[in-house]
């Protein structure tokens, strides 16, 4: 039965009801995610903002979105464009070492790491577990040395509570590393991977310079090198062998893919549905977020499938350059800033394809009521559960702040960070099931927005 609302009005009437199970029911039938998903991982591969595979990508959903018939707009957008090169590292002198022996040690670049000098650099390592070390030590045994940050992810954190939590912890470390361990002397900086990952897998991701401070090497170390390190470090002087060639090049041009399912009696008013396109490049992005794309672009295919047309337009968005620095969205923001009060609602999957326990939503108190009859319409799948959240994705947060309500699938995301940004972020990861059960919620919310007969509390 629809929720009444404050006016006296139904939300949604009857029909519409039906016509969310509909959707529902068709997502979880149907393989399109799933086979869009198979050609951005296996056919284009990794999407790093400013690579041809990205350009490919956009192309690639540009055309997919035109084929089911909606209205296709690239959106020019400048991007960095940060290309890894080599990577190595090695124990050259530590405690115990057999003579003429040297030891491997895994890692990868951050992304925008600069380089070292083409020959590498070999200098004594010093670990710390937080920033308080930092503090606490003589500047002298800092400098020239090459910092490793060893901050554990809390394993027990992310499966109680979720990854997202432990994850948030540990990235400060990652992000504002290299700007500490530049400001106490350090000649380069590791940090331990940020991410429950087992079996010696490095996590790259987005670090921060500063104007004014040097910039300096820095990369992600494995979680089991980064013990052996804090270990061998406690029995005395530990060099390492560390060689990093990334370059950044100038900026490139990219785009945001935007596709619109356009509405029959407000076709001007909006609902955004949205993932990010760039993915970084130790893996194929499949659950970042890749993941995210395909289930937004079944929103389009299952409506189109249907032939359902709602009151509003329905706007497909593929975000470009989340992963270094949200270039698209920012665009987006400033190309549609005299827009904003027609945004009556926008998506956006990025946690990967967990199951869905529900949705989490931004925005005015009285929206959880409102919503009451959009998440009985997801209870068979199990995804009834709607709470309120500060925030519901990176790319749609400048619409958050601006008033328009917002909303993400609530994913199990225990296991999440166990692949996110490593070389273990591919397509086997994803449970069909599962990203079905995304693209189920990111379809029916989508549609209860776009069809409501008022626009959501803002």
């Amino acid at each position: 039965m629809a929720r009444i609302m404050g006016n006296g009005k139904s939300a949604w009437t009857p029909e519409q009801i039906a016509t969310m199970g509909r959707l529902r029911d068709a997502a979880i039938a149907d393989p399109y995610a799933l086979d869009e998903l198979r050609h951005l991982t296996f056919n284009i591969g990794p999407r790093l903002s400013g690579s041809p595979q990205a350009q490919a990508a956009v192309e690639y959903v540009a055309a997919e979105m035109k084929a089911l018939g909606a209205e296709v707009t690239l959106e020019k957008t400048s991007v960095p464009h940060w290309v890894r090169g080599v990577e190595t590292g090695e124990l050259v002198s530590w405690p115990g070492q057999t003579p003429g022996t040297t030891q491997k040690v895994v890692l990868t670049a951050l992304g925008p790491s600069v380089a070292t000098p083409a020959e590498g650099i070999t200098a004594e390592v010093v670990v710390v577990n937080n920033w308080a070390d930092v503090k606490a030590l003589d500047p002298a045994k800092i400098k020239g040395k090459i910092l490793l940050f060893n901050r554990k992810f809390d394993k027990q954190l992310a499966a109680q509570q979720g990854g997202i939590y432990a994850y948030g912890d540990a990235v400060v470390y990652r992000a504002a590393g290299p700007l500490v361990g530049s400001t106490a002397g350090a000649a380069a900086v590791l940090v331990r991977a940020v991410g429950g990952a087992d079996y010696r897998i490095p996590h790259t991701g987005q670090t921060q310079y500063a104007p004014g401070i040097e910039k300096i090497p820095a990369a992600a170390v494995t979680a089991e090198d980064a013990d052996m390190l804090a270990d061998l470090t406690s029995q005395g002087p530990v060099k390492l062998h560390l060689t990093l060639t990334p370059q950044t090049l100038p900026d490139a041009t990219s785009y945001n893919v935007i596709a619109d399912w356009k509405g029959t009696e407000h076709p001007e008013q909006v609902v955004v549905v949205s993932g990010h396109l760039d993915s970084w490049d130790l893996g194929t992005g499949a659950i970042d977020d890749g993941a995210g794309i395909v289930v937004s672009m079944q929103a389009i295919h299952l409506l189109q499938k249907l032939g359902i047309h709602p009151k509003r337009t329905v706007r497909f968005v593929a975000w470009m350059s989340e992963e270094e620095g949200s270039q698209g969205a920012a665009t987006y923001m400033k190309d549609h800033a005299g827009d904003i009060a027609n945004h009556i609602g926008a998506l956006e999957s990025d946690l990967g394809a967990g199951h869905p326990d529900g949705v989490v939503w931004a925005g005015k108190p009285e929206l959880g009521e409102w919503l009451q009859p959009v998440a009985q319409a997801l209870d068979p799948i199990g995804a009834q559960t709607f709470r309120s959240s500060p925030e519901t994705g990176e790319d749609i947060d400048g619409l958050t702040q601006k008033g328009v309500p917002s909303f993400a699938p609530s994913q199990d995301g225990r296991y999440y960070f166990n692949y996110h940004h490593t070389p273990a972020d591919t397509f086997d990861k994803v449970n069909p099931r599962e990203l079905a059960e995304n693209a189920a919620v990111m379809t029916v919310v989508a549609y209860a927005l776009a069809d409501s007969a008022e626009m959501a509390p803002r």
